[in-house]
């Protein structure tokens, strides 16, 4: 098998995992969200607009808004919404890496053996992807950042940012692969028969077609898995636009502003 046909084998298994998250998911977020311990803020360039310390405490454009406990109610309502749905995003993009991670290892550990070098090459390197995925969203402890963004391209946070370094990645460590798994042959070989090394490029090739096969079962139940998560998200988000909507017509200081948008 040749490198750039091995190369598309091990993107292929990091990519089927994303494909189907979130392609249906219609919402979109206006305003970037911070979240930390005590306070959730809504930000446009770079500006708080409106600010809720505790879950009932509510500033638009840094002034206090005095609420009465119908529209206490709905500010809580609307932060601990904002606090459960952030971080399931990050949890989302998070499990999306490791599944690819653990097809790509495993296909590597499948050639070039359990905790080799050339495994563990490509382990250090997908764990440093996994953290600037995290500080994508400046998680920090209980600290999170989203952008404004439109879900139906969550699938794009992969297929787009990380894509070439992910196969940059994968690029640079075929080289290793491909030289331990030659040294294996060559060492297991009889140099005097050379049908005994083009048999065992043959049952290569083949190991490589049946982890393919193995690998698209096991990705797929596991992508499947993420994409209910990803549509619970988006039907809870839907939920959480609805009570925003409510805080609208109760507050009309907040009408200007519209964090959450669904289709």
């Amino acid at each position: 098998m040749m490198p750039k046909t091995l190369l598309t084998f091990f993107v292929l298994c990091f990519f089927a995992s994303f494909h189907s998250q979130a392609k249906q998911c219609s919402v979109n977020l206006n305003y970037g969200v911070i979240i930390d311990p005590s306070h959730i803020r809504i930000i446009d360039h770079g500006k708080t607009i409106i600010q809720i310390n505790g879950s009932t405490q509510l500033f638009i454009e840094g002034r206090e808004v005095k609420l009465d406990n119908e529209q206490q109610q709905l500010i809580e309502e609307f932060s601990s919404g904002i606090r459960r749905q952030i971080p399931e995003i990050v949890s989302i993009a998070i499990e999306g890496v490791d599944i690819g991670l653990k097809a790509v290892n495993k296909v590597i550990g499948g050639l070039t053996g359990e905790n080799s070098a050339s495994q563990q090459k490509v382990q250090t390197k997908f764990d440093e992807l996994k953290w600037r995925v995290r500080t994508r969203f400046n998680q920090s402890a209980n600290n999170y950042y989203i952008a404004p963004q439109d879900f139906d391209e969550f699938d794009d946070i992969f297929t787009g940012e990380f894509e070439q370094e992910i196969e940059e990645i994968i690029s640079d460590s075929i080289g290793t692969i491909l030289l331990a798994v030659g040294e294996a042959m060559i060492n297991n070989s009889d140099n005097d028969n050379p049908r005994n090394t083009e048999q065992r490029i043959s049952t290569f090739d083949e190991r490589i077609e049946s982890m393919g096969k193995d690998l698209e079962l096991e990705i797929t139940a596991s992508a499947k898995v993420l994409e209910k998560k990803a549509a619970q998200f988006c039907l809870q988000m839907v939920e959480l636009n609805d009570i925003e909507t409510k805080m609208h017509k109760s507050i009309s200081s907040l009408n200007r502003f519209n964090l959450i948008e669904t289709n």
